[in-house]
């Protein structure tokens, strides 16, 4: 994934948890930065705003889903597919 990439899906969190983007750890969980089930609702919506991607609904799910948003690691690698797929 490109720092660049990486840079702005950890300041849409921060601003979404009240942090500073270098207090977000990739093992973090959107429960472990504060956020709560509103706030994860507006951080996809921000994140499909800034990549022009569509998270799929069925997120919270990661069973259900591609795009599991069990803590920022995987949140990232998520995002980054949507945007490689939006690029091909």
């Amino acid at each position: 994934m490109t720092d660049t990439i990486k840079s702005r899906i950890r300041a849409i969190i921060a601003e979404q948890a009240m942090l500073e983007p270098h207090q977000i750890d990739d093992d973090a969980t959107p429960e472990d930065l504060g956020i709560d089930s509103l706030g994860l609702v507006e951080s996809i919506f921000a994140l499909e705003e800034e990549f022009d991607i569509t998270i799929p609904f069925n997120a919270n799910e990661p069973e259900n889903s591609d795009f599991d948003i069990s803590n920022m690691a995987t949140i990232m690698r998520a995002v980054e597919r949507l945007v490689a797929q939006k690029a091909a």
